[in-house]
């Protein structure tokens, strides 16, 4: 399931953030790459452990821990500390699978990589290429977003990201371990979740509501891995 969700941040807080970002100090993006991915990134990245990445990074999960998009598609139970990097000058990362466990830097923890996110900070005027290309069950979707908007789709995907032929796309990515291990039964909920968020908008006191209410949560209580 491949969700658009605008707005994570406004375009002032996105500006914002972005000139933090370009006046931090950057690494090579391989160092978080899996042995086969190394051989086709080629971007730039904040240590994980660097002040900026720290702060900026709780600064998202916080603001997602409130959204109810994020939180009906995703069915978060732990977030991997977001991650940055920078795209340009021709920077690409070739096709690729993201790898399926995360283990957070220092700690014993380990995070399952279900839900893949990239929050973008460069307005897509200023920088040509640089659009994340995911091949799923409908095709090959290419997606380049206003800054501030995030997209999210399963980590079992294969995408890359095409080369950044004109200025510089800055984002900041990470991955989510859901209640909901598999896509389809995440899909199915966030379907339900929608349909009865519209019902209880638009004919709050209709009856079937409380059905299908309980219907969704017997599901989540079916598929959930807690």
């Amino acid at each position: 399931m491949l969700v658009h969700i605008p707005g994570v941040f406004s375009p002032d807080e996105a500006r914002e953030i972005q000139h933090v970002l370009q006046r931090a100090k950057w690494g090579d993006g391989k160092v978080t790459a899996g042995h086969q991915s190394a051989r086709a990134k080629h971007n730039i990245q904040l240590p994980e452990d660097d002040p900026v990445a720290i702060e900026l990074g709780n600064q998202i999960v916080q603001r997602l821990s409130h959204h109810p998009t994020f939180v009906s598609a995703v069915l978060p139970r732990k977030v991997f500390p977001p991650l940055f990097n920078c795209y340009k000058e021709g920077g690409s990362f070739g096709f690729h699978i993201d790898n399926a466990i995360r283990a957070l830097k220092g700690h014993p923890e380990r995070v399952r990589t279900d839900v893949s996110a990239t929050l973008f900070f460069s307005s897509p005027e200023t920088y040509d290429g640089g659009e994340l290309v995911i091949q799923d069950t409908y095709g090959e979707q290419q997606v380049k977003l206003p800054a501030g908007d995030m997209v999210i789709y399963p980590s079992t995907s294969l995408h890359r990201v095409a080369p950044v032929t004109r200025g510089a796309r800055i984002a900041s990515f990470f991955w989510t371990q859901s209640l909901v291990r598999d896509d389809g039964h995440r899909r199915l909920l966030y379907d339900m979740d929608q349909a009865i968020q519209r019902l209880t908008r638009d004919v709050p006191d209709h009856e079937a509501l409380i059905a299908l209410t309980g219907t969704y949560h017997n599901l989540l209580r079916q598929w959930a891995d807690v």
